[in-house]
């Protein structure tokens, strides 16, 4: 399981490094047919949207697998050893439960938007392609949360020390 998040950690650091030099290239497109050019594209604004959803979400869900996401650390810092571990279990279930959250709800719109056949006004892009993200991204962050979670319990049961989890 170590190889395979290490796998898609990579292919994910790839994918949004990608798509953020893809959305600089396009506004520095936008930017210079504007002002430069004096007759702006008529699809940049759109296709800068779009980038930026599916960077958010996947750049979201990379931060989740390397636990870099925003966290209120309150209750944690005052708990130490098995406690702690044990609420940190409790976080990644409710990780896990919020990834199905994303799973269900975005493959309802991707199936809604693509059986409407809505497309995009500028790049007549079927919007199920850009909602696709939401799914995706929930994917990405259940299978960090089953990873996290499987660790965890794999270090409760061999009672890590606090320290050597922390390296993680």
């Amino acid at each position: 399981m170590d190889r395979l998040k290490r796998l898609i950690d990579q292919l994910l650091a790839i994918l949004v490094i990608v798509i953020m030099a893809v959305l600089v290239l396009d506004v520095i497109w936008q930017v210079f047919t504007r002002f430069v050019l004096r007759n702006p594209s008529s699809y940049t604004e759109e296709l800068a949207r779009f980038l930026l959803i599916w960077l958010g979400l996947l750049g979201g869900s990379y931060a989740a697998g390397q636990r870099l996401h925003l966290a209120v650390d309150l209750l944690p810092m005052r708990l130490q050893g098995r406690r702690r571990k044990q609420l940190a279990l409790v976080i990644e279930a409710c990780m896990l439960a919020f990834a199905l959250l994303l799973i269900v709800g975005g493959a309802r719109l991707v199936w809604l938007m693509l059986y409407l056949g809505q497309t995009s006004a500028a790049l007549r892009v079927p919007l199920g392609y850009v909602y696709l993200a939401l799914p995706l991204s929930g994917v990405l962050i259940g299978f960090y949360a089953v990873y996290h979670l499987w660790r965890g319990m794999r270090e409760l049961r061999a009672g890590v020390s606090d320290a050597a989890a922390s390296s993680d």
